[in-house]
């Protein structure tokens, strides 16, 4: 929480002010039962109603003080706290941004969601409270026990032996929670992971049947969490009742000690209204400061898990002198990858160069590595092996900013964000002019559906496009990254959901760009790659074949199996 901290720098004064006027509040609530016992030993006792109704306007006007002090303080606590939070989930999610794709894969988005949603919440409120209460709570509860002496030491000496004892009670609890708050947090990341898994594959659950299954499996991941979080839950109530069992048996003791006390004449009546109102007071605000740690508990525990996520340092860093070039070749030179936890290598030996300006086409079975491979030139993932060179400079000495504004990608999964068409395109240059957008919907073959849509460039786009076909989303995304006038250009299965001449036209299209950009276009269709001026052919993570379509027709198995049997299914071109 140390760690969190500076995220307070902002609110130092609400800080400050928050405890203070709950102190205030406390102590104006102190004094009731010094009123009350003046009340029944002068008011009530010599039958003075003027005096009595004295002192209650004192009780009233404590009560309209404290209230007053009580809705400031809560003002400025929810103030600290909300923003604390707001610039914590703002520096948590810049962190976020700035991990690697293999930062991502390690942490998982599921943990990261949570840590952005449930643990800044849980931070929050915990913040709340400990202004408010941190102090108040054993303020009152130490002040009541002060003011207790001050009537009579011997019944005070009650409160002496009770509070420890409520205090071992409280501690206790809290020590024995505090790690197992951990292990429900991790619990919600697996149910969270779940449930985000299905809503994102509904689809596929579907299509397969597979509802019964997924709803047993989310089951039995609920129910574990439910189990611990009740298990957690019955240790900490366990709190309260003892609590109230150890204040009883001390209020007890007390109205028996203070009836013989005051038979004795040696304390009035009034005294000990007072001594069981203190009593009441401790009872309150110990059931108040166990349900306070129990929140700090929690929050402490999120807490840390906040903290890693903000200590993790990016595995991708970019020299702070990085240079470009002005070519846009690429090779690649033994290139080798390996995931993080994988049992080995997904790409080994990969060496190809493509001159600027070439079309490079890559292809081969399912899970060989062409994604991993043209991932790689973006440096969304740092080869592990090898070297991945751009203008002749290897791609871990650009400078990040740089390598990235000169390449264009899009990706397998085609996604638009909320918003409109217009907006979307702008993502791949904010200062594009209309006429660059409608340039690069026509090289995208999208002029013509965009054209028809009621407001054109302004049509409105629903979260994933999921208001669009999937060609529709493939070729808008295709126009996003043309907008960017990219100087390579990376088509990762960009048109498997466009029909053959719909992609005969688009590669018309892209070959005829007046920049002519470095294209590199993954496909699992021979008839989508093979005008390409070089070809890679990959299994297995490696290259089996790399040079033209005709010369892998003669000497590579592998790319001649994938194109005859498209042949025989009519869809060579």
């Amino acid at each position: 929480m140390k760690k969190l901290l500076i995220y307070m720098k902002g609110f130092r004064k609400e800080c400050v002010l928050g405890p203070l006027f709950k102190l205030l509040e406390a102590s104006f609530e102190l004094m009731v039962p010094l009123v009350m016992a003046a009340v029944i030993d002068t008011g009530i006792a010599n039958g003075d109603r003027g005096y009595i109704i004295r002192m209650c306007g004192v009780l009233v006007g404590l009560g309209i003080v404290g209230l007053a002090c009580s809705l400031t303080a809560q003002y400025f606590a929810a103030k600290a706290s909300v923003g604390f939070a707001a610039k914590l989930r703002s520096a948590l999610f810049g962190r976020i941004q700035g991990l690697s794709f293999s930062d991502m894969d390690r942490e998982g988005p599921a943990t990261l969601i949570t840590r952005m949603t449930s643990d800044i919440n849980q931070v929050q409120n915990g913040v709340n409270l400990t202004l408010r209460l941190l102090l108040r709570s054993p303020f009152v509860v130490l002040g009541a026990m002060v003011m207790a002496f001050t009537i009579d030491w011997k019944a005070a000496l009650i409160f002496a032996a009770v509070i420890p004892l409520l205090s071992i009670v409280v501690f206790g609890v809290m020590l024995w929670t505090m790690p197992r708050y951990k292990q429900v947090q991790a619990g919600l990341d697996r149910v969270l992971g779940s449930t985000r898994e299905n809503l994102t594959g509904v689809r596929v659950v579907r299509a397969f049947g597979r509802e019964q299954s997924e709803t047993e499996e989310f089951q039995r991941e609920n129910n574990a969490l439910t189990h611990l979080q009740v298990f957690v839950g019955r240790v900490s109530a366990l709190m309260n009742p003892m609590t109230y069992i150890l204040i009883n048996l001390g209020t007890v003791v007390l109205i028996w000690v203070g009836a013989v006390r005051v038979d004795t004449a040696i304390i009035t009546q009034g005294a000990v209204v007072a001594l069981l109102n203190y009593m009441s007071q401790i009872l309150v605000e110990l059931v108040k400061l166990a349900n306070l740690i129990i929140n700090i508990s929690k929050a402490l525990a999120c807490a840390g898990r906040i903290s890693g996520v903000l200590d993790t340092e990016p595995s991708l860093t970019a020299p702070r002198d990085g240079r470009s070039a002005e070519s846009s070749g690429v090779e690649f030179d033994s290139v080798e990858l390996t995931y993080n936890g994988a049992g080995g290598p997904s790409l080994s030996g990969i060496s190809f160069s493509a001159k600027a300006g070439d079309t490079v086409g890559i292809i081969g079975g399912t899970g060989s590595g062409k994604t991993s491979l043209v991932n790689l030139i973006p440096r969304f993932y740092d080869a592990t092996g090898g070297s991945v060179r751009v203008g002749g400079l290897d791609v871990k000495g650009w400078d990040l900013g740089a390598l990235r504004g000169r390449v264009g990608i899009v990706p397998q999964k085609a996604v638009l964000f909320t918003g409109t068409i217009r907006e979307n395109l702008l993502w791949g240059n904010e200062n594009a002019s209309e006429e660059d957008l409608w340039d690069a919907l026509e090289t995208a073959q999208a002029k013509e559906f965009v054209l028809e849509k009621p407001r054109g460039l302004d049509e409105p786009v629903e979260q994933g496009g999921r208001n669009f076909s999937g060609g529709q989303r493939q070729r808008l995304t295709i126009a996003r990254a043309l907008v960017r006038k990219p100087d390579i250009l990376i088509l990762d299965d960009s048109a498997s959901a466009l029909d053959f001449a719909t992609d005969l036209k688009l590669r018309g299209a892209i070959a005829r760009l007046e920049y002519s950009p470095t294209v590199f276009t993954v496909s699992q269709r021979a008839s989508s790659i093979q005008h390409a001026d070089v070809i890679v052919v990959l299994d297995n993570g490696q290259t089996v074949g790399v040079g033209a379509h005709k010369e892998l027709l003669e000497s590579c198995e592998v790319y001649r199996e994938i194109y005859e049997s498209q042949f025989d299914r009519g869809e060579r071109k």
